[in-house]
Parts: C-alpha cells; structure tokens; sequence
C-alpha cells in the first residue's frame, strides 16, 4: 500500500494499526479543497470505525465499500449529496449516521445492511426512503427535518427490533394503519407534520409508550387539546378508544367490559401483592425544589447533545460489592454502550458536588479544566488528551500491542473535535469530560451514601434512557450498594431512585428520568413504585 501522498492522519493509522479514524473540522475540509478526497483511506481495511464529521465533503466515494469491517460510520455535518450503491457492501455495518447533510435520495442498498440498528438521515432534504424489510435488526430509525410526504416504508412484521421512530419535521399527511405490525415499536414522533387523523391502530402497538404529535392539523379537537396538555400514557389511551380504525369502527365497546375488570379487580390486586413480596424493589421517588436541575446550553449541541440523570439514595456499599460496581460500569461500556460509541455512563458521589444546579455544555480544549479520576493534578482538556496519547503509545508499544487499551481507546472519539464537552457544578467546576473521564473530586467510594448518575450520548435520548434503564436493574438485582429487605425476605433488595429534570436555559425541559416510560421491565421480579 503506497502512502507517500497520503494525509498524515490516514499514513498514521496505517502506521499504527489504528481500528478507528476521525477525520473532522475545518483542517480536513481545507485537504478537500485542495487536493481531493484521499482515497487511500479505503485501503484501511481493518477500520471498525470511521468519522467523517464537520467538512466540505459533497459525495461518499464508491470505495466505501472496500471498508468492510465498519461496524460504525459517521458522516454528520457535511455537505454529502450521494450515497453510492456500494454502502450495500458493509455487511457488519451496526451504525449509520449521516445527519445534516445535503441528502435527497438515497439508493436502494441502503436497506440491505442486515446487521444495521442505528439509522440516522434527520435533517436532509430526502422526500423517501427505500424499503427497510431487508434491515431485520433495525432499532432506531430517525429521519427528523426532510421532506417526507408519505410515511416511510418500515411497517414490517419482520422488523421485530425496531423499538424508535422520528420523522418529525416533515410533510406526511397520515400513518399508515400497517404500523400496529411493529411489535416493539416504543416511541413514534410524527410531530410537526401534516397529519389530520391518527389511526387507532396505532395503540395495537402493545409496547408504545411516547406518541408525539404537536404541530400536525389535527380534526379531532379534543384529540388536539390532550396532545397540549397531556402525559403520553393519556393520548395512547385516547387514540385506542376513540380514534377511528380502517374497518371504520371505534373501540368505545371496551367501557361495556368496565364491570367485568371490577369484579376480577380483588383477585389482580391479590396477585399484585404476593408478587409485590417476592421481588426487588424500585422506588421512584419525584423531583423537587431541591433536587439539582442539569441546564444544557447550545454549545453541546454539536458535539453530544444528549444526557439524562437520576440520583440514588441510601446506598450502602461493602468492599466486595463496590468493586463489583467499578466492574459493572465497564460490563455497560463494552455492552450496551457500544465501547462509549453509542454512550457513557459517569457516577458522582452527591454529597462532593457543589449544591445547586449542573450545566451541560462545551468549552474549547483549553479552556477546560478537570482534575481527573485516580490523578493528583488539574489538566485542560487539550493537556489531558495529549497526556492520555502519550501514555497510550507508550503502553501499546511496551506491550507490543496494535491497539489501546483502558480509557485510551476512547480517545479516537475526541480527535479533532472544536470543543469538548463537560458537565459542570454549581460553582462551574468540571465533574464530568464525557467519554474520557470524570473529576477525582466527586469520585465514588465505599463510604458513598448518595450517588448521580449521568449518561451522555451524541445519538439520542432515548439511547441514554435505555442505558440507565439496564444499568439500575443491573444495580438492583446484583444487589450493589442495595438496601436487603428484612431477614425472611434477604434475597431481595431496595433501590431508591429521585428523579432529576433536564431543562435548556430558558428552563424549557428537555427529558426527566425516569417518567412513567422508563423502567418498565418485562422481567417480574422487579416491582417499581411510584410516587
């Protein structure tokens, strides 16, 4: 492989071996426009991961394909107009994000990528997209802010993965009543768009639990009030009782059926406490005037825009069961964090943050500054990457490795990126540089009695909901700084779980965790209390 007129960051992950490429900013789009694409990044064929963020790029290149082992590609926030038919050849491809590019077609082998979970195309000028039957895992589907007029086609009894769809910001006049063959179908966002009836087949989608409509055309005036002034919960019950199916009729006849529930309603609730003895306990406790708001302001908004939160109370750790802890956060990092490419989870013990409120927001490399876990001295961002690479050859070349190990082979996710983002207390300290690390003041330790939980992401929120999801089941039923239940009963725990708000600075909220949406486990041995 000749590299002689190569960029020097493709010639150094040659050199290196490297599994994951950035190549992001305006240095690369100044490379563009100057000497062209170069192609001789698609002779690194061991890349498992490649982004392309932030340039001049206007096409993808045919030899795209050549790259077969992406397991991720990133392609936001560049000028793409062309997608080649060649994309069909990433066959382990997991992971598709080309978001706000120029985009107005998109060829039919987009949806031949069997093992592809994560679809993102939002804001693009695409007014269709090519069947989806043939992307069996499927999960995430998000073409927000195109043109779409008609729904897309994705109404497939075989995509049994897909569990979230945004089409948001488009001109789509109606749902088609095919969507209730989605059996796992949680979240569907149709809101700014062009809808004047909703299906009630939408409600046969059993697992749905957020339904956005704002800003459609709406006929049903009551219909259009609950969607103003409630709760999700309320507007799936609506569009399931009175919301007009395609043989015309109305499901009103499930009131006849009210008496009957009642009659069965002792022998449920009897049921509902002997279970209620025999599980773990989540308590969700609601926020208040005390709990501490995380504020996001525009800077992030580029760069990973997405957290959630939640505190955790009465902890009580031993020695055994903290390791056990440290151990399970990187379990969710490899797992279902996809290695901190889909998210990263960070702990704090409560009672070392500053009172009051958090910000989530982004300062250039230089400007930031955080003391970091298990180090005795404060670093900019920028010192700390440069540190943390330093270390990183050193280690690999010791070791004679081709690859990093630790908090190291993160630091691909950072290179080139304008700004870093952080999360900051109240007296602005940082306590959080998402994906590398957070503040050694605010670490946890046995002693911990209170703990926040944050997890960022720079694909969704409902990616960073799922991981807080699995990690406080992880928490409880590994009973890791759980409370036991009484002696006759010791093999079941207690998890106290506050919520906590995120608002933007105008104190519009943007997500609190856990809503009613959240933590609906299909296992039963966990029971969640609500406030």
């Amino acid at each position: 492989m000749t590299l002689n007129n190569s960029w020097h960051v493709i010639k150094t992950a040659a050199a290196e071996n490297k599994h994951e490429l950035v190549l992001s900013g305006s240095a690369i789009s100044e490379l563009i426009q100057k000497r062209g694409f170069d192609n001789s990044l698609f002779n690194l064929q061991h890349l498992n991961y490649l982004n392309i963020t932030l340039t001049c790029l206007q096409e993808v290149p045919e030899e795209i394909g050549k790259l077969q082992n992406l397991t991720t590609l990133v392609l936001h926030s560049n000028e793409i107009s062309k997608i080649p038919n060649t994309i069909e050849k990433l066959g382990k491809l997991k992971v598709l994000d080309c978001s706000r590019n120029k985009l107005t077609s998109l060829p039919d082998e987009i949806g031949k990528l069997p093992q592809l979970t994560t679809m993102n195309f939002s804001s693009n000028l695409l007014r269709s997209l090519p069947t989806q039957i043939g992307n069996i895992k499927l999960t995430i589907l998000n073409l927000s802010n195109n043109q779409f007029e008609a729904f897309p086609d994705v109404c497939y009894p075989e995509l049994i993965h897909l569990t979230e769809i945004y089409v948001n910001g488009n001109q789509i006049k109606e749902i088609p009543v095919t969507i209730n063959q989605l059996a796992s179908l949680k979240i569907i966002n149709v809101a700014d768009n062009l809808i004047s009836v909703i299906p009630g087949e939408v409600a046969d989608c059993n697992k749905l639990k957020e339904l956005y409509l704002k800003g459609n055309t709406l006929t049903d005036k009551r219909l259009s009030k609950l969607v103003d002034q409630c709760h999700n919960k309320q507007i799936i019950e609506y569009v399931k009782l009175h919301c007009p199916r395609q043989d015309g009729s109305v499901a009103l006849n499930a009131k006849s059926k009210k008496g009957k529930k009642v009659q069965k309603l002792s022998e449920t609730e009897n049921n509902a406490n002997i279970m209620e003895i025999l599980t773990h306990k989540l308590k969700v406790l609601k926020v208040t005037n005390d709990t501490p708001l995380i504020k996001i302001t525009k800077y992030v908004k580029n760069i990973r825009p997405y957290i959630a939160a939640c505190i955790v109370r009465n902890i009580s750790f031993t020695e055994d069961t903290f390791k056990k802890f440290i151990q399970l956060q990187t379990k969710l990092h490899d797992g279902i964090c996809e290695r901190r490419n889909a998210a990263t989870i960070a702990t704090h013990d409560l009672k070392l943050i500053t009172p009051g409120d958090l910000m989530y927001t982004a300062k250039p490399p230089n400007e930031l500054e955080i003391k970091p876990l298990m180090r005795n001295k404060v670093y900019t961002g920028s010192a700390l990457f440069q540190q943390l690479q330093t270390e990183a050859d050193n280690l690999r070349k010791e070791k004679k490795r081709n690859v990093y190990s630790g908090i190291h082979k993160y630091l691909y996710l950072l290179e080139g990126k304008p700004m870093f983002p952080c999360l900051l207390d109240a007296s602005e300290q940082v306590i959080s540089f998402p994906p590398i690390t957070n503040s050694d003041i605010t670490k946890m330790s046995v002693n911990t009695q209170e703990m926040l939980i944050e997890v960022t992401s720079a694909l969704s929120y409902q990616i960073c909901r799922n991981v807080l999801d699995q990690f406080l089941k992880e928490l409880i039923t590994l009973g890791l700084g759980c409370l036991s239940e009484q002696e006759n009963a010791s093999n079941y725990n207690k998890l106290f779980v506050v919520q906590v708000k995120v608002v933007d600075m105008e104190g519009n909220m943007k997500l609190l965790y856990p809503s009613r949406a959240d933590l609906n486990f299909a296992e039963n041995f966990i029971t969640v209390l609500r406030e």
